[in-house]
């Protein structure tokens, strides 16, 4: 950490009780903290699964120290209830949801795409663009894709969005498999995304598509947002991934047919193309080091303002203090 001492880090999340996207984020990040050596705790409103794995799996427990060195929090209700902890860097997730607007109380900021950094331009706060890591070793190839497209896993949240791809599946002839956070999550998601030769969601659930060598359709609808979707983006991964891979790059609603065409542009040989952009783009451990480094940057900012602060109020004292002796206090 250049000279940067950082030994205690606190991860937070509002809530840890189910399965999700930032959930699954902050075990990643939790995860890879550990291995490195640093001591880790973790905060959250709602303990349940995520936080019983964080404590089962790593050893890692509910926050008890009153300082840290540095806290990585989601949601701006952690970093308002934390604040004065330790210094705090707030990663905003998306641009719609409340929890994800950022709080004036973090140190620093992390968006994970371009549309979020430019949604804190507007708000006046500048950011640095990490995105979204992933553990590579555990989201990886498991199973060969097929020849021929026999199956496709939904990772959508909305029935309107699995209604539209049931029948395009009918339409091709192929098997689906529906796995929804909201009626019957799975934390082993990679063992559902392995049996399958597309995946379709938006945001993490394709990052861990493509870490598993599985060509993906970004498409969904969310409750914030309409039905949308950039399609099978393997022509133009690097335009979506500017909006996370949410499907508002192209911003394209798609109706079951236009998915059914989607579907027929499956290419086996494209699997190995997802997974070298996810090892290029988005390993957990690349994103870690990007993590710590932008924090030595700017607490080093800070720290030079702090410094820069108290050294003019230290002259402004010493300034009074002389002018009391020359003209007296009056």
């Amino acid at each position: 950490m250049n000279g940067i001492f950082v030994k205690h880090i606190l991860v937070a999340n509002h809530h840890l009780d189910k399965v999700g996207g930032t959930e699954s984020y902050t075990y990643a990040m939790a995860e890879e903290l550990v291995k490195r050596g640093y001591h880790v705790e973790y905060f959250t409103f709602f303990r349940g699964e995520v936080s019983h794995r964080l404590e089962k799996d790593f050893s890692i427990r509910f926050m008890s120290g009153k300082k840290y060195d540095l806290i990585l929090a989601n949601h701006n209700t952690c970093v308002n209830y934390l604040f004065g902890k330790g210094f705090v860097i707030q990663t905003c997730h998306g641009v719609f949801p409340e929890l994800e607007q950022p709080s004036p109380n973090a140190d620093a900021y992390v968006a994970i795409s371009e549309e979020v950094k430019k949604h804190l331009q507007q708000l006046g706060y500048t950011s640095r663009v990490i995105l979204n890591g992933i553990n590579l070793e555990r989201y990886r190839l498991l199973q060969p894709l097929h020849t021929q497209l026999t199956c496709v896993l939904s990772l959508c949240h909305s029935a309107m969005a699995n209604a539209a791809l049931e029948k395009a599946c009918e339409g091709v002839g192929t098997k689906l498999i529906v796995v929804d956070k909201y009626n019957n999550p799975v934390w082993e998601v990679e063992q559902k995304i392995n049996e399958a030769d597309i995946v379709v969601g938006v945001g993490r659930s394709a990052y861990e598509a493509m870490a598993c060598g599985r060509p993906v359709i970004i498409f969904d609808h969310r409750d914030y947002y309409p039905s949308c979707g950039d399609g099978y983006v393997k022509d133009r991964i690097g335009e979506s991934i500017l909006n996370n891979c949410s499907g508002r790059y192209s911003n394209r609603s798609y109706t079951a047919l236009q998915l059914e065409s989607e579907l027929r542009k499956y290419d086996p040989a494209d699997g190995a193309f997802f997974r070298k952009f996810a090892e290029n783009r988005l390993d957990i451990r690349n994103s870690v080091t990007e993590y710590l480094d932008y924090f030595r940057d700017e607490y080093r900012n800070v720290t030079a303002v702090s410094i820069a602060y108290l050294r003019r109020m230290w002259l402004c004292r010493k300034w009074r203090k002389n002018l009391k002796k020359k003209f007296g206090d009056k």
